[in-house]
């Protein structure tokens, strides 16, 4: 130590002392964005998000918090202003939501369709049938479970509605329909397990058919284009919330969100989505 302080005084008193190295550094990166997006619990058991929001996260410096729910749920969501923005699939309460005041802007995004699934055995007699409300006359009339979502769901309004056009009002107490108030991953884990039918949308049944096999489309044919019934289709929409409303939304980072879902090449990814694995997309383009 001593030696060392000679030496450095030695070389001050010379006019050489060694300066300091400074090492160039960059800029602190900007912290990313935060977007709060309530959404169905179909977009994400079917892999889609996981899939395209990368690519969003990457160009807007942001970061997606996925809130998946029912579609009643999401949009109660962007009523309280807990959240940004909400992608969901019921038509009505869209326009609805738009309506009121609570959202701006709702644009198309996607659509896919529902399908009735079932136990291979097919106790009540439903497979090849060409609508959900003539398959849910014959599972009523044969007592055959049905395992409903019951969640307030964009599906189980849809259900709920095929039952109303039969004149059926399911519940409690007739022991052959089980409301489980479960996402649409878990109500099919549940059909499964139990050999029950429900109504499913098609990409999330794909997405988990490895894990269902005990579980077969019954109703609505293999692909969108054989689906005889028009009412299973099912269009999903992104509606930025109102800034109005509430304060603390982020809505410049909600409209680049559904301005860049809606962009043609968001719209090829979700279009090219699932059709290596499955020989058929989980969902099909529909903004322009």
């Amino acid at each position: 130590m001593f030696v060392v302080v000679l030496m450095l005084g030695a070389l001050i008193g010379c006019g050489t002392a060694p300066q300091a190295q400074v090492t160039p550094t960059e800029p602190p990166a900007a912290e990313p964005q935060v977007l709060r997006l309530a959404t169905t619990t179909s977009t994400a058991d079917s892999g889609l998000l996981e899939a395209i929001l990368p690519d969003f996260e990457a160009r807007f410096n942001a970061q997606v918090e996925v809130i998946a729910v029912g579609t009643g749920q999401a949009l109660a969501l962007g009523e309280s202003g807990d959240v940004d923005v909400v992608l969901v699939h019921a038509r009505a309460r869209e326009d609805a939501f738009v309506a009121d005041g609570y959202g701006i802007n709702r644009r198309d995004v996607m659509y896919n369709d529902f399908v009735v699934v079932g136990p291979a055995a097919d106790p009540a007699g439903i497979a090849g049938i060409a609508t959900a409300a003539e398959a849910f006359t014959l599972i009523a009339e044969t007592g055959s479970v049905f395992a409903a979502r019951g969640d307030d769901s964009g599906t189980s309004t849809a259900e709920l509605g095929i039952w109303r056009s039969v004149g059926i009002t399911p519940t409690a107490e007739l022991n052959w329909y089980r409301s489980l108030g479960q996402g649409m991953g878990e109500t099919l884990i549940t059909a499964n397990e139990q050999e029950a039918y429900t109504l499913t949308d098609r990409g999330t049944f794909l997405a988990m058919r490895d894990s269902l096999p005990d579980l077969t489309i019954l109703v609505g044919g293999a692909t969108v284009a054989e689906n005889q019934d028009p009412r299973l289709r099912n269009p999903y929409g992104v509606i930025p919330v109102n800034p109005d409303r509430h304060e603390g939304i982020n809505a410049t980072l909600a409209e680049e969100f559904a301005a860049w879902l809606t962009s043609p090449e968001t719209q090829a990814m979700i279009g090219a989505y699932g059709a290596e694995r499955f020989g058929q997309p989980l969902f099909y383009p529909a903004a322009t």
